[in-house]
């Protein structure tokens, strides 16, 4: 295995790597007193361990573990330092090991064991690529793989699942650091906001790892982007689906049910993420768009069954949609239904009234008449 010593002192990089190799099993490939990140960005794929110094003058060594780690965020991560006061920090950044100076070469045994132990766990295969993966955000966000479970993915913090799901949502697309650190700590310093951007990047490689061959977030200039390899994402294949079929007719309707029941619920409809409200809604209205449709040829075509199941539907997703309620108080009516004619009139009203809307003079109308002829009147 290789490794990297990064440490403003000379003396102490010189013994670093003399105790090193007393153990043996780990080849130093590189010194360094300081760290030019974009001289040695290639280096950091080529390595698998960094020890590292703490209180340096150019940089400190946490903030440089994070972005060394948002380059590669396999690479295990040792600090070596004379200060126990940033022991916590050094664990929030999943560091592997954190070694007090003066080093002592039975410590430093226990870290390349460690080492060795969980190199031997990330030689495990990723899922393979032939697998293709499904990638669901109606409701929860959830995984899953075709013949395969999907592994178990745990967030380390709710920005690191929060960001994967930004960098989702714009998939292929270039954003900016600047742009997440609005999204994500919208109120936050930038000096006290890059840290975290850096950590919560590799906390979300590191969650990714099980799926590293299907998910990959790269660096570009400046910024991320994510890229997905045989892998779909349900809500888009379902637009595209949808946006691309022919009329509803006899010979298309049942492809419609199917295609409309993969609908599993609104986009990322459990997460109250702000940026991910207008296209919740654009998608909402394209499925009760769709859901219309299907309920007026079913009641079109006299299977009012099925009809009456697609208004039901729109009323729940939609409660103020008052061209479904009021097609339902019309099949009511016309059934003799009067209960459910009352029912579904003060379910308008009342979801109406949560949302300080005023109800269509024409429903209204159409209602009075109802209540007080106790006949139907046809509305055009």
């Amino acid at each position: 295995m290789k490794a990297i010593l990064i440490d403003d002192e000379p003396l102490a990089l010189d013994y670093l790597e003399l105790q090193i190799k007393k153990i043996g099993n780990i080849q130093v490939v590189g010194k360094f007193p300081y760290f030019d990140i974009r001289k040695h960005s290639l280096l950091l794929h080529d390595i698998q361990v960094v020890f590292l110094d703490i209180e340096m003058p150019n940089k400190n060594g946490l903030e440089l573990a994070a972005q060394l780690l948002e380059i590669n965020s396999s690479l295990m991560v040792v600090f070596v330092t004379a200060y126990q006061d940033y022991a916590l920090q050094a664990f929030e950044l999943n560091a592997l090991d954190y070694i007090m100076k003066p080093l002592q070469l039975d410590r430093l045994q226990k870290t390349i064991d460690r080492i060795e132990a969980k190199i031997q766990i990330q030689s495990n295969m990723p899922v393979s690529i032939q697998t293709s993966l499904q990638i669901s955000v109606c409701g929860d966000l959830s995984f899953s793989l075709a013949e395969k479970n999907p592994p178990n993915l745990k967030w380390r913090t709710a920005k690191s699942q929060e960001m994967f799901l930004y960098l989702l949502h714009n998939f292929g697309k270039f954003i900016h650091k600047t742009e997440l650190l609005e999204v994500l700590w919208p109120d936050m310093d930038e000096d006290k906001s890059y840290p975290l951007l850096y950590t919560t990047i590799y906390h979300t490689r590191k969650t990714l790892h099980p799926l590293r061959e299907h998910l990959s977030i790269k660096n570009v200039t400046g910024g991320y982007k994510l890229f997905l390899q045989n892998s779909s994402i349900d809500i888009i294949e379902w637009e595209k689906t949808i946006q691309s079929a022919p009329p509803i007719d006899s010979k298309t309707v049942i492809e419609y049910e199917k295609t409309m029941n993969l609908y599993k619920g609104s986009y990322l409809q459990n997460y109250d993420y702000i940026w991910a409200e207008a296209e919740r809604y654009s998608l909402e209205q394209l499925w009760i768009k769709i859901a219309s449709q299907l309920a007026d040829w079913y009641e079109n075509n006299h299977e009012l069954e099925k009809a009456e199941s697609w208004y039901l539907k729109i009323c729940t997703n939609a409660p103020e949609d008052e061209h479904s309620h009021l097609a339902l108080m019309k099949l009511y009516a016309n059934f003799g239904y009067g209960i459910l004619v009352d029912h579904q009139y003060n379910q308008l009203k009342q979801a109406l009234e949560n949302l300080d809307l005023s109800m269509s003079p024409i429903i209204q109308d159409w209602y009075n008449q109802y209540r007080n002829k106790g006949k139907i009147s046809p509305i055009s």
